[in-house]
């Protein structure tokens, strides 16, 4: 397998955006992407799409990849949809970064799409249109994780309040972040106070889904010295689902576990010496539940490590930086790749007021979607991507 490097990303402000197409944020992500790698849009010679909302026709949503590289001038090239739930984006990137290890391509693009505002999914369960039995019984993300909560708290003594503190300190990153959605600080009595959702889960709890799209150019270490003299390596890229088992751990996301130790097998690290981490935190529990599986923290002190402070900026470990989900937004299927392009401008030192002072290894984890039964839940799809300056 061949070296692969980053060269350039891209990433639009994440909000709501009723006004603009997905095919307009798509082309402002994508041509941020190539204007930073230097690179003409006529040189990528393939394409991975990620888009969680796909499937209508007529709309072009089954070929949003094409449809936005179309207005840019590319086409004839190979161009994959993926859909894999809130991991969509980062499986694009796998799937692009696998072409160019893989001697298949030189140079690539990967691209995360969504746009949820105009499709009036507000206060719409993002789930099947069928009859599942789990729905009926109430089962939903943010009832899985205040589940995953109430047994954390009950196991380990976490607190409210150090689930809180996730929030406080994502909301307090992403005011150093010009393109997070939300960019006023809380205090952990607000977070508290908010409307509940369920239990011990507030509205300030749960990030936001919106609108937005994020780009990244890929390609072999040979051709990344034509572009520039800082690229960033793709250490590993790991694609995990979820693993059936009769009996598990609720408060451990199995495939998670599993994603990250073959990563950092891959890399030849261990989590000790990561620099900097973008984490799937949908919901303030999952964040803590994330230090515990990908090894930053012992399991069960989850709670106690958020509020030592080691996962703020300055701390020995900071993680999303960026604001993670909960404030910097999620649309879906864009998620992933934004992960990415956050922890590109971390290792080359460009990251502005929440610049992770000498960062040169990076980890993004994304996970996405559900395989459910009434046994458990283990998450559907989940990847671990280390990055090195």
């Amino acid at each position: 397998m061949r070296e692969v490097c980053v060269i350039g990303v891209g990433m639009t402000p994440f909000g709501k955006f009723p006004q603009r197409s997905i095919l307009d944020l798509g082309r402002e992500a994508c041509l941020e992407a190539l204007r930073d790698a230097q690179v003409p849009a006529q040189r990528i010679e393939a394409a991975y799409c990620g888009h969680a909302r796909t499937g209508r026709l007529l709309n072009r949503e089954c070929g949003i990849g094409q449809s936005v590289l179309w207005e840019l001038g590319i086409s004839g090239i190979p161009i994959s949809s993926v859909g894999n739930f809130c991991a969509s984006g980062s499986t694009a990137f796998r799937d692009a970064w696998l072409s160019v290890a893989s001697g298949l391509y030189d140079i690539v693009m990967a691209l995360g799409a969504e746009q949820l505002t105009a499709r009036g999914v507000k206060g719409k369960p993002l789930t099947s249109d069928g009859v599942e039995l789990l729905t009926v019984m109430g089962f939903s993300p943010p009832t899985y994780f205040a589940q995953i909560a109430q047994r954390h708290m009950h196991d380990f003594g976490t607190t409210r309040e150090q689930l809180a503190l996730v929030a406080v300190k994502n909301r307090k990153n992403a005011c150093g972040n010009p393109r997070a959605q939300y960019r006023k600080a809380v205090t952990v009595e607000e977070v508290l106070k908010a409307p509940m959702i369920v239990d011990p889960l507030t509205l300030l709890s749960c990030c936001p889904t919106g609108d937005g799209a994020a780009a990244a150019i890929l390609c072999s270490r040979e051709m990344a010295a034509r572009y520039t003299a800082r690229p960033i390596t793709v250490a590993a890229a790991v694609l995990k689902s979820g693993e059936y088992q009769r009996r598990r751990e609720i408060t451990t996301l199995d495939g998670t576990v599993r994603a990250s130790r073959e990563a950092y097998e891959r890399a030849g690290l261990g989590p000790e010496e990561l620099d900097v981490a973008e984490v799937h935190d949908c919901f303030t529990p999952a964040e803590i539940l994330h230090y515990e599986d990908l090894g930053l923290c012992p399991k069960g002190e989850g709670g106690a490590f958020i509020a030592s402070g080691a996962t703020q900026i300055g701390g020995t470990i900071p993680v999303n930086p960026s604001g993670g989900l909960i404030s910097k937004g999620h649309p879906l299927g864009a998620t992933g790749i934004a992960q990415i392009a956050e922890l590109v401008w971390q290792l080359r030192g460009q990251a502005g007021d929440r610049q992770v002072e000498g960062a040169r290894v990076g980890l993004a984890h994304c996970a996405g979607g559900f395989q459910e039964s009434l046994e458990l839940a283990e998450v559907a799809s989940v990847t671990v991507i280390i990055l090195k300056a």
